[in-house]
């Protein structure tokens, strides 16, 4: 296996000719893709990887600098997408992911054919008329806390972000992925995600892209898939009956039919 293909431990199954990318978001690692991808690898080879400093990744190769933006990220997916020779891919992100996997086409515009952006945000904070979940002194509220303390911080927010109070293992399996990262890591990605604002290269895709957005979601409201929808001419928007942020672990058979019907599989 190659240095890049290391660095993101990149791991491949399936065999057919197109390929799938599935990339995760915050606090996360490919894990959050397992009772997603694996419906999908009869008829395509898919892609799973972990950003550097989730998962097993090389922690080495993390840099501060490098991943203080999204196209730090994005940059790791187009050379993952050349190592591994493809081109015309399917890209499917979810939450911050999906941002990157828009930075990553517009920086190879012939490595993927479609997106699909699940639970996407391109800007978290209000700002006049555009409703993204949170006021900027929540936001630094948001960060200071997780500074303070990440154990704590991760054992109240991610049952809050995954939602579905009533089944209390979801929020369990998603507090577990939280702890398992890297502390000035998760603090540093949690900036890099919380303080960007890409609502500017939303206009510059003209690629097929499907949004997925769960009802009942306190990271991305349901207002930001609409704006989205609005600022992407090439875009469908699915309001799925799944709620919270995390559809790929909450409502994988939904979240599994809604791509299907969109590749027209």
């Amino acid at each position: 296996m190659s240095g890049i293909l290391k660095r993101n431990n990149v791991t491949i199954n399936g065999s057919g000719k197109d390929v799938i990318f599935f990339a995760h978001g915050f606090g996360c690692d490919q894990n959050m893709w397992c009772y997603v991808s694996p419906a999908f690898e009869e008829k395509y080879t898919t892609v799973l990887f972990d950003h550097v400093g989730a998962g097993n990744s090389d922690l080495n190769s993390y840099s501060f600098k490098k991943y203080s933006q999204l196209e730090g990220y994005a940059e790791d997916i187009v050379e993952i997408a050349r190592e591994l020779n493809i081109s015309n891919a399917v890209f499917v992100g979810h939450s911050v992911s999906a941002i990157m996997g828009i930075i990553a086409a517009k920086m190879a515009p012939d490595l993927f054919a479609k997106l699909v952006l699940v639970a996407p945000s391109p800007s978290y904070i209000n700002d006049e008329n555009y409703v993204g979940g949170f006021s900027r002194p929540e936001i630094d509220e948001l960060l200071d806390s997780l500074n303070d303390n990440h154990l704590g911080w991760s054992a109240t927010m991610a049952p809050v972000i995954m939602g579905n109070s009533d089944r209390q293992e979801l929020g369990k399996e998603l507090t577990n992925s939280f702890c398992k990262t890297d502390p000035d890591i998760a603090k540093h990605f949690a900036r890099t995600t919380f303080l960007t604002d890409k609502r500017d290269i939303l206009t510059d895709s003209d690629l097929p892209v499907l949004i997925l957005q769960c009802r009942n979601d306190i990271i991305a409201p349901v207002e930001v898939g609409h704006f989205m929808h609005t600022q992407m001419k090439g875009s469908q928007l699915v309001i799925m009956n799944a709620t919270g942020h995390c559809p790929n672990l909450s409502a994988p058979e939904e979240t599994i039919e809604m791509i299907r019907v969109f590749l027209n599989d």
